[in-house]
């Protein structure tokens, strides 16, 4: 049973940040963007990833939960477990402020410019690297 929980998180969690990956780089290209039907289009596609990937975002974390219920006194203890939930926590708000873009992307409200979001892209990367770090390595 570990072991299919386990699997099912790993590939929710791969899918949330396949979309966390794309979504933000769709705001690059809105933010660039000049004419109007692009932009409709653009807000379509966000809006429409945004709620693909939420259900992905919610399993991971949900499956998380079930695989720290099956042993919660080791992860309890553990620091690198701690710091991938503190990291989990960042990405989730990461998450929750991408659909607060999506809203204002729709409503042609956002007052952030291409090159904010490229480096708004960016930030999911290391939340994956602390993460896949945390889990394999196990430091501490």
């Amino acid at each position: 049973m570990f072991l299919w929980v386990k699997a099912f998180h790993i590939i929710f969690m791969v899918s949330w940040f396949a979309g966390i990956f794309y979504l933000p780089r769709l705001f690059v290209y809105h933010a660039m963007s000049e004419h109007p039907e692009t932009r409709a289009q653009l807000a379509i596609m966000e809006r429409k990833l945004y709620r693909f990937i939420t259900p992905f975002a919610w399993l991971s974390i949900g499956l998380g939960a079930w695989l720290f219920m099956l042993n919660p006194a080791y992860y309890a203890s553990q620091y690198w477990f701690w710091l991938k939930l503190l990291t989990v926590a960042l990405l989730l708000a990461y998450h929750l402020q991408c659909g607060r873009y999506v809203k204002r992307f729709a409503k042609d409200e956002v007052d952030h410019g291409h090159v904010f979001f490229r480096w708004f892209n960016e930030m999911p990367i290391f939340a994956l690297l602390a993460i896949v770090v945390l889990v394999v390595l196990k430091p501490f």
